[in-house]
């Protein structure tokens, strides 16, 4: 097995515990990965239209519509008017509880904190630039996958 096989693999394997936190993330919150992940979205980005927002996680603006719809009645979401143009409906996260936080994202946080801590401050800074350029890397990815799959109907 060559380097970039092994490596592609190690990434593989990473990215599936990802996902497999976020579930259990989800289910601790009793709500579904995609609304997490919505709800991640959203507190990074701020708020954002419901367009803004499917544009972001990949998903129809229908969809996206009940998504938020099924998360304002859970009380994770508020809809407002966008400060920089009041026509415009903008959608905010609501914060976790810090009970709720600690529930779903405590041990992540904590069994990560120990995965850094054996990292020098120089490997940190390695690790910081993957993540900075991985991240935009793999949405471009997932928009260039999904519209392949377009193009093949």
């Amino acid at each position: 097995m060559s380097d970039q096989d092994e490596l592609a693999r190690i990434h593989r394997s990473y990215l599936t515990a990802v996902v497999l936190n976020g579930q259990a993330a989800a289910e601790t919150l009793g709500q579904n990965p995609t609304d997490v992940y919505a709800l991640s979205t959203l507190e990074l980005a701020g708020p954002l239209t419901t367009g803004g927002l499917a544009e972001r996680i990949g998903l129809s603006q229908s969809a996206t519509t009940r998504l938020v719809d099924r998360l304002e009645r859970a009380g994770r979401v508020r809809r407002g008017l966008d400060a920089a143009d009041r026509r415009r409906v903008v959608v905010e996260s609501v914060p976790l509880t810090p009970e709720q936080d600690e529930a779903a994202f405590g041990a992540a946080r904590r069994r990560m904190a120990e995965v850094f801590a054996g990292f020098s401050p120089d490997e940190l800074s390695v690790l910081v630039r993957y993540f900075e350029q991985a991240a935009p890397a793999l949405r471009e990815a997932s928009a260039e996958t999904r519209k392949a799959k377009r193009g093949a109907r």
